[in-house]
């Protein structure tokens, strides 16, 4: 069995792969820049046993994810999961942020995850598709993120249309995390993360362990009958649903 992770270096995608890597899964990690990390997540990986191709490309070129799915191909022969998990923020004040970082964050998080599993699914004859939302992209608001939360929720409303699409051989679901303690939240101060934290039902951030245990269960054989669903893996969040 081999899995595909965007974004897979670091943070969710590390934890993804070597949650799939202790399942027996040859792993796939993409990844834009971080060479290091990249590699990091390839040492920790090997120590299961199985193979580890490290592929990097921008999600958002079509070229390279096209040469990058035929690549994945050759050495393989086959894909039988991929985790859309590839995501940037940048957060500023609503009404001044950069346009060009906007559309970057739509063109990482939304087109990205759209262009990948378009180009995995035309090899694909069956197996699962699991997307990395967010409760941002449901009804958990934060303005200074307004445009990640909006590639989130494209991001779900994706996946509801592939889930069409792709059925009945192949499903297509997607995992919404709310906080969760990765790179992309380390510089939150203390003050916030307080604040945060009590409107969260288990008072705490999330592991990325405890996200990546969901999107391999979406994967499993006991995940078998579930297909387009969105599932929240936030701890509950006070003004949610």
């Amino acid at each position: 069995m081999v899995v595909l992770i965007t974004g897979g270096s670091k943070g969710i995608g590390r934890a993804t792969a070597l949650k799939f890597a202790e399942k027996g899964y040859d792993v796939v990690i993409n990844y834009y820049s971080d060479d290091i990390a990249a590699n990091e997540t390839k040492e920790l990986i090997l120590k299961y046993n199985v193979r580890c191709l490290l592929k990097k490309c921008d999600v958002a070129s079509e070229i390279e994810v096209n040469n990058m799915v035929e690549d994945i191909i050759k050495k393989f022969g086959h894909i039988d999961c991929l985790v859309n998990n590839a995501g940037i923020s940048c957060d500023s004040l609503p009404f001044e942020k950069d346009i060009s970082d906007f559309k970057r964050v739509i063109d990482v998080n939304l087109i990205g995850t759209y262009l990948v599993s378009k180009s995995v699914s035309e090899y694909m004859e069956s197996g699962s598709i699991i997307n990395v939302a967010s409760n941002t992209g449901m009804n958990a608001y934060y303005p200074y993120s307004l445009d990640y939360d909006a590639s989130k929720a494209g991001v779900i409303s994706l996946t509801h249309n592939l889930s069409v699409e792709l059925s009945p051989n192949i499903r297509v679901n997607a995992v919404s995390p709310g906080w969760v303690n990765t790179d992309m939240n380390k510089n939150i101060d203390d003050e916030m993360m307080d604040e945060e934290c009590e409107n969260i039902f288990l008072k705490r951030f999330a592991e990325p362990s405890e996200i990546a245990n969901v999107i391999y269960f979406l994967a499993s054989d006991e995940a078998s009958y579930i297909n387009n669903s969105v599932i929240r893996v936030d701890g509950g969040i006070y003004g949610s649903c």
